[in-house]
């Protein structure tokens, strides 16, 4: 008989990425990225940004990540969520981005921002639409590297503490 997903669960744990993860991470993400998804991440990127990252272990193995990038004082962005496609649908992403959120209020982030194709996952975690006009233009740095660019059809959405 095969296990529940309750049971499944227990074994997984959400945690801080260490620079063992790295390549776990990149071949999660640039696995949707190859599908135009996301944002491809090289390894120098994500070497440098590994304390960004959190990242979702099951028996060893990186099942998922989200990243928390600082922006400004009170504004961050949550970026780089990737689920691993046999494990989507399970209540891993939101796990990872609950954590994300956990992690900004510690750092007295009030908003968290995501730029998506995924918008109706974000909606049902408590993200609002916003025009992206209402974002800093230093949010738009990593546009240039997007396959989409400059016809881009990510939907900007945030979070803010209430």
């Amino acid at each position: 008989m095969g296990k529940t997903l309750a049971e499944n669960a227990k074994k997984m744990k959400i945690r801080k990425a260490t620079t063992l993860d790295v390549k776990a991470l990149q071949g999660l993400i640039n696995s949707y990225a190859k599908e135009g998804r996301m944002l491809p991440r090289s390894l120098s990127e994500l070497f440098e940004n590994v304390r960004d990252f959190s990242v979702a272990e099951k028996e060893g193995e990186i099942i998922g990540c989200c990243a928390l990038h600082s922006v400004w004082e009170d504004l961050a962005e949550a970026k780089s969520l990737a689920v691993a496609k046999s494990w989507r649908g399970k209540g891993i992403g939101q796990r990872l981005l609950n954590a994300s959120l956990k992690e900004a209020d510690s750092l007295s982030i009030k908003r968290v921002f995501v730029l998506t194709y995924e918008p109706d996952f974000f909606k049902k975690q408590g993200f609002q639409l916003i025009d992206k006009s209402e974002l800093p233009h230093k949010v738009w740095s990593e546009c240039i590297k997007c396959v989409h660019f400059p016809d881009c059809n990510e939907v900007p959405l945030i979070w803010e503490v209430k």
